[in-house]
C-alpha cells in the first residue's frame, strides 16, 4: 500500500499550521546556567506562594482525599 506523495503533503501541511515552530530548543539567549538560575527563582516563588496559601488556610491543592458517607 503506497501513499504517494500524501504523507509528505501532510507533514507540510502540519508544520505551516503549526507556525514554523518546529524547532525543539528554546533560544531564549540563555546560556545554561543562567537559565538554571532562573528556573530555580521560579520554582523558589512558586514553592512560596503555595506555602503562604497554605498558611491562609486555602487547602485547594487537591491533595487530600474525600470520603463519601
Amino acid at each position: 500500500m503506497t501513499r504517494g506523495n500524501q504523507r509528505d503533503r501532510d507533514r507540510e501541511r502540519a508544520q505551516s499550521r503549526a507556525g514554523g515552530k518546529g524547532s525543539k530548543t528554546k533560544d531564549d539567549g540563555l546560556t545554561p546556567e543562567q537559565r538554571r538560575e532562573r528556573d530555580a527563582k521560579a520554582l523558589q516563588e512558586k514553592a512560596a506562594k503555595k506555602a503562604a496559601q497554605a498558611a491562609a488556610g486555602g487547602n485547594n491543592a487537591g491533595g487530600g482525599s474525600k470520603t463519601k458517607k
